[in-house]
């Protein structure tokens, strides 16, 4: 069988709402056999993070290795890294990657407890082929405020320039604190720009939406979807999640990874 499979290295949410757990959960649900590799531990639940724990560069290294010795990934993802010197770790990493590399730049967990900077993600962005930012993490790393459809564009644009110096960076700005419609906008490595609109859901269970939505992209692109379909499928999937949360917790709980 030719099984899909996608790696996540991110950081671990015990509470299961985001972080690998959240990754997995979603390659499980798009039919994709997941791996992780840990680069940081929380301690936190819906209502907070208590606690962060880096792991060592090395360490993540040793992880990463162990995956491609044995199940090479059709696709990989990043998530929550911590620091520079975990990012570097990846980095080199991914110099041998012959599939794409999605990078969440996550700055700030849902309760504002930091998880990163811009300047974490430096090393990873000339080797990623898809860059997640939400409006937050654009801003941070654009150094300018991004805010609506236009700051969204223009920072959609200064990333790629950042990006691959061989033009190959594809980024999604996710609009998700917008007003109004949740609009994320993917800025293709042909120049490209695509609008995916959702009407905006109240509620606070949103733990993990980034999470979820980078995961699935991840996991359609293990399985060969090309980006622009990735991108509307994964969009539809974490619309559905957030309409249909299952309700749990005291704070932002999960999403429904079970959604379809």
């Amino acid at each position: 069988m030719n099984t899909p499979v996608a790696l996540t290295i991110a950081g671990s949410d015990p509470s299961g709402g985001a972080g690998i757990q959240a990754d997995l959960k979603t390659f499980h649900q798009f039919g994709v056999y997941g791996q992780a590799v840990v680069a940081l531990i929380t301690v936190q639940n819906s209502l907070g993070v208590e606690r962060v724990h880096l792991l060592d560069a090395g360490l993540i290294d040793a992880q990463i290795r162990a995956v491609f010795d044995d199940i090479s990934p059709s696709a990989v993802k990043t998530g929550a890294l911590g620091n520079r010197s975990v990012a570097g770790a990846v980095a080199r990493a991914a110099e041998e990657f012959k599939f794409p590399l999605v990078v969440d730049p996550v700055i700030t967990s849902k309760h504002g407890t930091k998880l990163g900077d811009a300047d974490t993600y430096a090393p990873l962005l000339r080797h990623a082929f898809l860059l997640t930012p939400n409006l937050e993490e654009a801003s941070a790393l654009c150094n300018f405020t991004v805010d609506d459809l236009d700051s969204m564009r223009r920072a959609a644009r200064a990333l790629r320039v950042m990006g691959a110096s061989n033009g190959a960076l594809n980024v999604v700005v996710k609009g998700g604190h917008l007003r109004g419609e949740a609009i994320d906008l993917l800025y293709t490595s042909a120049g490209e720009f695509h609008e995916f609109a959702s009407p905006r859901i109240e509620t606070r269970h949103t733990h993990g939406t980034g999470c979820a939505f980078s995961a699935a992209i991840t996991a359609e692109l293990a399985k060969g979807t090309e980006l622009v379909e990735a991108v509307r499928i994964a969009k539809v999937f974490v619309t559905e999640a957030i309409r249909s949360n299952p309700g749990l917790g005291r704070g932002s709980g999960p999403l429904n990874l079970f959604a379809r």
